[in-house]
């Protein structure tokens, strides 16, 4: 059997980074940040093109999308009153969510692995007085004392690119104050059984979704380019317990009538038939 190609929707990246290859072999923290660095950085650039005026990258006071379903924070209030809190944003990217939060009254940090994503979040800011503070570190590590904030956030940042995931819940609620909330979004655990294609052929299931071994691109000496990691939603509920922390709601939206765009993998065909976002609602204990 021949080995699997990557995909040639992220051709630009790929090209940089000499992209060959699938694999689907463990591989530890360091080689799974190291390659997520990387991949942002190199793909930076076509990202924001594809979907930066969806994020409201470039808006007066940046959007809060909490997925390709098109879910705002405006409308769901997941994080409630934002209004005088301390929030850290964990894989901001360009940080639009850290800037509307700042636009409502919060206190934002925006966190990310990417060099490539911060500046063009700095880019955003430039002619604007409200500024955002922006820090380059991994998830797994948060730069932080305990007890920093009243609320964490992640829309599609960080967590499904960490080796470790379990590790980040721990570093979450160590660095929220009693009393707390977390909230993340992260690609629906069951999308893992298809193939990530938005048409018919993604419709398929191929995949056993008890395999946690991870999607990893490779180039042509083997190392990895692109890393994405799975866990099961079972998975997901018991690293945010064991963190201490409590899940408040696990929130699994339907596609919208209105929205007729695709987006990757996400699409009106599929998302008829099955979810493909799912987000965490977690309090820490007082």
């Amino acid at each position: 059997m021949s080995e699997p190609t990557v995909s040639d929707r992220h051709a630009e990246a790929n090209a940089l980074l000499g992209a060959v290859g699938v694999s689907r072999t463990r591989i530890d923290s360091a080689t799974s940040e190291r390659a997520s660095r990387a991949w942002w950085d190199a793909d930076a650039g076509a990202y924001h093109q594809t979907h930066g005026e969806f994020l409201g990258v470039d808006s007066a006071d940046g959007e809060f999308v909490w997925c390709p379903e098109g879910l705002h924070e405006g409308d769901m209030r997941f994080l409630g009153d934002v209004a005088g809190k301390s929030i850290l944003e964990i894989g901001c990217g360009s940080a639009p969510c850290s800037r509307w939060l700042a636009a409502q009254g919060a206190r934002p940090v925006g966190l990310d692995l990417s060099m490539g994503m911060l500046s063009r979040g700095l880019e955003s800011m430039s002619g604007s007085e409200r500024r955002v503070p922006l820090v380059q570190a991994g998830a797994e590590t948060l730069p932080f004392a305990d007890a920093s904030f009243d609320a964490a956030c992640s829309a599609f940042g960080a967590v499904p690119f960490v080796a470790d995931s379990a590790l980040v819940m721990r570093e979450v609620a160590r660095v929220l104050k009693p009393g707390g909330r977390s909230v993340f979004s992260v690609n629906h655990p069951m999308r893992w059984i298809f193939p990530d294609d938005p048409g018919e052929a993604g419709l398929t299931a191929t995949i056993p979704y008890f395999d946690r071994s991870p999607y990893v691109e490779v180039d042509e000496a083997g190392s990895a380019t692109y890393v994405e990691h799975h866990r099961t939603i079972g998975d997901r509920v018991r690293e945010i317990v064991a963190a201490g922390l409590s899940v408040v709601d696990i929130v699994e939206p339907e596609w919208p009538e209105w929205l007729d765009r695709e987006w990757g993998q996400w699409s009106p065909l599929r998302g008829a038939l099955f979810p493909g976002t799912a987000i965490f609602v977690c309090d820490k204990p007082e």
